[in-house]
This record gives C-alpha cells, structure tokens and sequence, in this order.
C-alpha cells in the first residue's frame, strides 16, 4: 500500500505547495539532476498558453526559461549544479500571449527528511512575473534571445523590445561595429508578431554597388551581364518576416530612392522587369556611421533617414557598460565550448583582465577572444596565459595626447575622414590593429 501511496503523496504536496506560491503571485518549477521538470505551478503552464503549450513535465527547463540561463554550462545552471543559491535574476520570456518580463529565485532542494518531497526533485525554481520598473531596479543579469546583460542600459533596450512587440515599424540601430546590432534585431523579430516569418541579413558594405540592387530586389534573366536565371531578392524572401540591413550607410545614392520607395509604398521591381511588386517585410537596418552626419555631408539621403529612424535605438559600447562584461563572457563561453565539444569555466583571473581592457571591438571582440582562449586552452579553466597578448598586455592607465605630437593627431584624424571614420578599413590603411587605432584615437581624444 505504501508504495503506492508515496508517489500520489509526493504530488499532492508539491501541489500544496504549490498552490501557496500561487496565493503569493509566484509560481514553482521543481528540477530533477538533469534539469527537466518534474513539477510545474499549474498558473506557469497557464502563462506560457496553456494547452497550446503542451505539458511541462519531463520537458528541459532550458526549453522554458532560455538556454541563456539553463542550458550546459550557463550561469545559473552552473551555480546550482555547484549548490548555489541564486536570486533575483531576470528574463524575458516569450509566450502565446506576448513577452512576459520574470523574476528568478533558484535553489538546490535541502535534503527531505520527512520523506514526503518526491526523490527525483534536486533544484527548485521560484518564478514571479515582473514589472517593467523591476528591470531597472535590480542588479542581477536579464536575458533575452540570446542576449545578456545586467546593465540599467542595456535594460532599457531590452524593455523597449518589449514594447516593439506588436509594432511594424522600421527600426535604426546604431553603435559601434561589434557592439551586437544584428543580435538586438533578431531579438526584436523573435519578439514580435513576425516571429513565425523568416528573419533575412544582408550586409550592405559586403557587395559591390552594381550587385547590390540585384540582392535586394531580385532580377529577370537577361538583365545584365551574366543574369543567366531569375533571381528572387532579399525583400521576396523575406515576406511575413524581417530584412535586416546591416552598414546600411554603405548604399550609393540609386540604392537609397529605391529603398526609400520600398518604405514609403511597399513596391518595388526586379531589375530588368517593369512589374511592380508589393512586399510586406519589416525593416530593421543598422549603422554603425554617424548617419546624420553622413546626412549633413550630403552621402545619405535625410527623407530615407527619417523612414528608417522610427525607432532609433542606440547600442552603448561594450566599454560603456562593464557589468555587463562577466555575463557576456560566460553566456559566449557556453556557447563557443559547445561547438567545441567542451565545458570551460573562466578563471577570476580571466575576469579581472576582461575588466580591465577596453575592448575596442566590443562584444564581438570579446568573443573572438574567447574562441582563441577555448582552442589552445589544455586545462578545464581558462587562465590569463590563455588569452590574446593584447589582453594580456593592455595598459590600464589611460594616456593622454603629447600636445607635440599635434601633426600626428591630424594625421590620424585625416585617415579616419578619408574612410568616414570606418575603423576597420582605417586601420588597414594605416597598417595597424583595430585595437592599436582605438588606442592612438584614445589617446588623441578622437573617440
């Protein structure tokens, strides 16, 4: 008779249990070793949709909460696999209903000595929904489709992705290069009404100009040299979707009216063909130019400026937020040591230098960092002497430029015009590193 019993007894009282997280606005998630759910709050299953969800038992918590939190090697997971306790973390999460912002307070499950408790449950997640204002109070990291972050700016962005859930308007991200553009936009896809439609990036500064047009709106056979096929174009393939445009300063002038017709009428041609077509997918471009600048230079068109900046959202550098710097280097680690087949910790050493670097090329630096760290790494926890020299070597003492050396501050503000301030292509014209340029730009006060 008792045995069973025990199993009914185990799911009446986290039922119990349950229910008096409920009657306090929380809801409770109970984890086996593996990290799937062995309970869930019936209220969490209503939040995420209900039937149209399916059940939660037995499904990975990642599946739930995001991998950012949860999946191998994450934070939180991490923390707990080591008996940690955990609170206060947040996330945004993605449900039939919209995005709800949560709370999270995650625990290994003390020992049950009276025996009630069933076996199987090693972790115990308590979730709260959130309002807004609980972002940018707390300190604990947000995630959201991939991104990371603990910073009151960077959660500012992420509430205005929640806000642009149910809008269709065009979207302009700027910031430096490798600050993350092309990750908030899919973040803003994944969180709006196209989320089911296909999300389309196309790099405006990677294809010559005379390519260009045939890649955004397709071609006939026939219609230049070499046309031997029709073509469909980025704006076709991404119908009930997003197109993503990327250094989208790099258009020459034709490209700008036709992309300013696209916005204002939703029509375009294939080249070579005089049927006009109509297209329904959603603009997200990025820059990381000054636009209005490259408006007042008369290189880009301001009507065409004024249709892509509905929404202008401007991503800080990683240097501007360095919270968020441990979160982001775990979150990347996970992810680089996955494809890698391997599970590496970041010693505090490590961390300490992630710190104390500047990173002139932001996140996108930070992870090319941690993939030469993770190839020639022996051990399980990546130490300094597995770092990039510049890392290493990176002087913490900020320098200040020699009045004397004035011509050669003008000499480097002259490369910089001459490549419109593209620091890649600057630096590659001058025959030093990105991170040697941002040094001298530093150094000159020409950030």
């Amino acid at each position: 008779m008792s045995v069973t019993l025990e199993p009914e007894i185990a799911r009446l009282a986290l039922g119990a249990v349950s229910n008096v997280f409920a009657s306090l606005g929380r809801y409770l998630l109970c984890l086996d070793d593996g990290f799937r759910v062995v309970h869930a709050s019936p209220q969490m299953r209503e939040m995420l949709g209900g039937e149209t969800f399916g059940p939660l038992e037995g499904r990975p918590v990642a599946d739930l909460l995001g991998k950012e939190l949860f999946g191998i090697g994450a934070p939180l997971r991490e923390a707990l696999a080591a008996g940690e306790r955990r609170e206060g973390w947040r996330a945004l999460l993605q449900t039939t209903h919209g995005i709800r912002p949560l709370s999270l307070t995650a625990a290994p499950l003390l020992v049950d000595s009276t025996g009630i408790c069933d076996p199987r449950v090693k972790y115990v997640v308590v979730v709260l929904p959130a309002e807004e204002d609980h972002f940018a109070a707390a300190s604990a990291p947000t995630v959201l489709s991939g991104l990371i972050a603990r910073s009151s700016a960077m959660s500012r962005i992420f509430q205005l992705v929640e806000n642009l859930q149910s809008s269709e308007s065009p979207v302009l991200l700027t910031g430096e290069a490798g600050t993350g553009k092309e990750v908030v936009a899919r973040a803003i896809h994944e969180h709006s009404l196209r989320r089911r439609g296909p999300f389309v990036a196309v790099n405006c500064s990677a294809l010559p100009p005379d390519l260009l047009d045939s890649e955004l709106f397709g071609h006939v056979q026939g219609a230049f040299t070499g046309a031997v096929r029709d073509r469909v174009g980025r704006f076709e393939l991404a119908a009930r979707g997003t197109l993503f445009l990327d250094a989208i300063g790099d258009l020459p002038p034709a490209t700008q009216a036709k992309l300013l017709r696209v916005l204002e009428d939703h029509q375009y041609e294939r080249l070579g063909e005089t049927q006009i077509r109509a297209t329904d997918a959603r603009v997200i471009a990025a820059s990381d130019i000054d636009l209005q600048e490259a408006v007042e230079q008369g290189t880009f068109r301001k009507d065409l400026y004024l249709r892509l900046r509905i929404v202008p959202i401007e991503i800080p550098p990683l240097r501007a937020r360095r919270e968020d710097i441990e979160p982001l280097a775990r979150l990347l680690l996970r992810r680089v040591g996955e494809r890698h087949g391997r599970n590496l910790k970041l010693s505090p050493e490590v961390i300490r230098l992630f710190l104390n670097y500047v990173w002139p090329g932001n996140v996108q630096e930070l992870e090319t960092a941690i993939e030469y760290a993770v190839a020639v790494t022996r051990g399980s926890t990546i130490q300094p002497e597995d770092m990039p020299a510049e890392i290493v070597g990176q002087p913490e003492v900020v320098l200040h430029a020699d009045p004397a050396n004035d011509s050669e501050a003008e000499r480097l503000r002259a490369a910089l015009e001459t490549h419109r301030w593209r620091r890649e292509e600057t630096a590659r014209a001058l025959g030093i590193s990105r991170a040697t340029l941002w040094r001298r730009m530093r150094d000159y006060n020409l950030l």
